[in-house]
């Protein structure tokens, strides 16, 4: 996995929008204004959200993740490493937990979600 390769997921996802909204390289993408994947400068993972911080305790005791640096801690950084099956779903579940958080006017405005 690299950065290349979850930029091309979630360009895939409708209506997310990538931004750096710190400067210095970082990758940020986001539904709605609602961040659900970040990628730091270094670029030595992904940190998605999960459904909850007992789902990223698992996740992280299973080895799939760790904690995500300056997230909260239903956030997990998954690693290049990560098996690219899982790393695409992890992404894709992100997107809908942020994108099913939205107001249902903002949700109406951006593409249906295949």
């Amino acid at each position: 996995m690299s950065r290349e390769t979850v930029n091309r997921i979630c360009a895939t996802l409708p209506g997310a929008e990538l931004s750096d909204p710190w400067g210095g390289g970082h990758d940020a993408w986001k539904v709605g204004g609602k961040m659900f994947a970040c990628i730091g400068s270094v670029g030595d993972g992904v940190s998605v959200k999960t459904p909850d911080v007992e789902t990223a305790s698992m996740l992280i005791d299973a080895g799939v993740g760790e904690k995500a640096p300056y997230f909260h801690r239903s956030w997990i950084r998954l690693p290049w490493t990560c098996d690219t099956d899982e790393m695409r779903h992890r992404l894709e579940q992100s997107y809908d937990i942020v994108r099913a958080g939205l107001t249902k006017k903002l949700q109406a405005t951006l593409p249906e979600r295949r």
